[in-house]
């Protein structure tokens, strides 16, 4: 009963969103208010709707229904509650069901916190973000119905989880990537409203950016722990592979950061408007592309969710009608969007454009290596790999340029701006960086320049980020300007914040990559062995069994100068019900390296293959992850996104002039 009434939730969530896509754009054209009103309630029905759906789904794979083809699939009674839960988006049908619901979440909030919109701009907004819904809800409903029944007799049990998804990292992964993937949806809803209205100012840029703001948010939490998840599960002791799927994600992220300093120029000085709104509409579209990538079987990765070609054209044909539509109405409303502000070559928004262009590009080298297999096979039928090598060579200049522009492009001023100027608090930065650089050089005794490349550039975007906040404090004693540093608006710290957690992340990739080592052998029960200065003792090699698998565990302790460091127990594990195998490390953590060890197979001589790797500054990836996502926090906090536009509409009303 309760599986139905989530099936007839969800049929009525798409008619409403159907009602939500048609009447506020049509009151909209015609100027109907009663018309236009019907977006809020509407916008909020469906989420409820939806969310009514999602939950009877849940039910189902927290009670093993297994009268549930779905649940049948991808659950098992033996499985942890956690994986039983995370079971409901671990697959095709039930991600997309969680994709529909996300867009229902945004589209909601948008409704109940966008009292400050112009009523006809959030009318247009909340009918294309129920359009998107539209599409989906048919998609699903038509293609992958999350709620089909089986023919009797229901099986005993089900066939599992995905056991790489059985894992907290790929748990919560899934949510977080939606929630910025989906996420964009608002950019581009807001891009299209405004096309529609022909207009593109100030206030609009100053709306867009906290929805594009939270996207990005979630989308650099996701990615994240994907990458989290790929060094410790995996077992091959990366942390990025560029995985077509992996680059599914990164592409939109470095759009939706485009986006992010592209709206700032709108917002600040009515400059970019068109690349603005591009920027939205690929933001989105490269959103759709990845789903196409992981939905449609055209590619090979752990983490594609289908491989279905029929699904997959569905998806394309999404892809064709919004990007398709989208940019015919952008080149159709082009003259609507002359920009107003100029600028000098020396200046932010120069500095901005700048910072767009490596972005953008970056995002288009990665395109070309991810879809370059398929095209050289479907145009030449030749097979082709493009690997890490490719997107290490062609990928890296432009972050190193990026990077490099950072701390100068954060303190020029706006409209016109003097070099010699901007640089004189940078030089003992640039020395001090240079200097850093030059020592770890000197250290490792030549070698790789990835290192003191990385924390040259670490040094200079860090110290740049303190200075730029300490001279935004004015002048004075130092008192009054630690009071003013404290009261700096949240977009201020928000912004130093990220910029110094890419700063972190740019250096731990650079480390890692740079002075990591690597180990492997057969080793006996009781043997040691020597690695990077580590003593690792294989004590031990048992079988366990697990909840729903069987685990080959090792115990090996760590040693150091003769102290014992720690005991790691690295498995493999076999689930009997998926016939899968998957690799455990076990790694011990530590703030400057971490020693990764895997386990392998039995040896003809009775011994075990063992890896060991020394991986330098490993978590200092994921730190600077956490970093830059508290950045978008402290940005979302400033008040200026809450209050200003409200208040900019009542002193327009008490002055008895239309509001923007």
């Amino acid at each position: 009963m309760i599986v139905e009434l989530g099936h007839f939730a969800l049929v009525l969530a798409a008619l409403v969103a159907l009602v939500q896509m048609t009447v506020p754009m049509i009151g909209a054209a015609r100027r109907w208010p009663g018309w236009m009103a019907v977006a809020e309630p509407a916008a909020v029905t469906q989420f409820l709707l939806v969310g009514v759906s999602f939950a009877a789904l849940t039910y189902a794979f927290v009670t093993s229904d297994f009268s549930l083809r779905l649940v049948v699939l991808n659950s098992h009674t033996a499985k942890p509650m956690l994986y039983k839960v995370s079971g409901v988006w671990g697959n095709h049908e039930g991600s997309m069901l969680l994709w529909v619901l996300i867009l229902a979440i945004f589209g909601a909030c948008a409704a109940v916190f966008g009292a400050n919109l112009r009523p006809s701009l959030k009318a247009r907004v909340l009918a294309v973000q129920a359009s998107i819904s539209v599409a989906f809800y048919g998609f699903i409903l038509f293609t992958s119905n999350p709620f089909t029944r089986l023919a009797q007799p229901v099986p005993m049990n089900g066939e599992d989880l995905n056991p790489l998804l059985q894992d907290p990292g790929l748990a919560f992964h899934p949510p977080f990537l939606y929630l910025g993937y989906v996420g964009l949806s608002m950019a581009f809803s807001f891009a299209i409203a405004a096309l529609i209205e022909g207009r593109v100012d100030a206030a609009w840029g100053r709306w867009v950016r906290p929805w594009t703001l939270a996207a990005w948010l979630f989308l650099t939490v996701g990615i994240g722990l994907g990458s989290w998840w790929a060094y410790y599960e995996l077992g091959w002791g990366g942390f990025w592979f560029w995985d077509p799927v992996e680059n599914a994600s990164f592409m939109p992220w470095l759009l939706a950061t485009a986006l992010l300093h592209s709206a700032i120029v709108v917002e600040k000085r009515e400059a970019l408007k068109s690349w603005t709104i591009l920027l939205a509409i690929m933001a989105f579209g490269f959103s759709l592309i990845g789903t196409f990538l992981v939905r449609s079987g055209v590619i090979t990765s752990v983490h594609a969710f289908a491989n279905d070609p029929e699904r997959g054209v569905f998806i394309l044909a999404i892809l064709a009608v919004f990007m398709g539509g989208a940019l015919t109405l952008y080149a159709a409303r082009a003259s609507a969007m002359e920009a107003k502000g100029v600028f000098a070559v020396v200046s932010r928004e120069s500095a901005l454009v700048a910072n767009n262009v490596l972005l953008a590009v970056s995002a288009f080298v990665v395109f070309v290596g991810t879809i370059w297999p398929l095209v050289a096979e479907m145009a030449f039928g030749r097979k082709l790999s493009v690997g890490a090598p490719f997107f290490d060579s062609a990928f890296t200049p432009f972050m190193i340029a990026l990077t490099a522009l950072l701390p100068i492009g954060s303190m020029l001023a706006w409209k016109r701006a003097s070099l010699a100027r901007t640089m004189q608090p940078l030089w003992g930065v640039l020395v001090l960086s240079l200097a850093a650089g030059a020592l770890v050089w000197v250290m490792q005794t030549g070698g790789s320049m990835l290192a003191p490349v990385g924390l040259t550039l670490a040094t200079w975007v860090a110290l740049g980020v303190a200075v730029d906040l300490w001279s935004r404090t004015g002048r004075g004693d130092l008192l009054s300007r630690l009071g003013r540093l404290r009261r700096l608006p949240g977009a201020d710290w928000g912004k130093a914040t990220a910029h110094f957690g890419l700063a972190i992340t740019f250096f731990g990739i650079a480390g890692l990559t740079a002075w990591q080592s690597e180990d492997i052998r057969v080793a006996q029960v009781g043997e040691t062995f020597e690695h990077a200065g580590y003593e690792i003792e294989l004590r031990e090699v048992r079988e366990v069994p697990g909840p729903n698998y069987m685990s080959t565990m090792a115990t090996m302790a760590i040693h150091r100068n003769g102290r014992e460091v720690s005991v790691q127990h690295p498995e493999k594990r076999v689930y009997p019900v998926a016939q899968m195998p998957t690799t455990e490390a076990g790694i011990d953590n530590g703030i400057f390296r971490d020693v990764y060890l895997v386990i392998g197979d039995p040896q003809a001589d009775g011994g075990w293959a063992v890896r060991t790797y020394v991986k330098p500054y490993a978590n200092w990836i994921w730190a600077g992850c956490i970093i830059m996502a508290l950045g978008g926090i402290f940005s979302l906090t400033d008040r200026r996104y809450r209050v200003a536009a409200g208040a900019r509409r009542r002193r327009a009303a008490a002055a008895g002039v239309p509001a923007e």
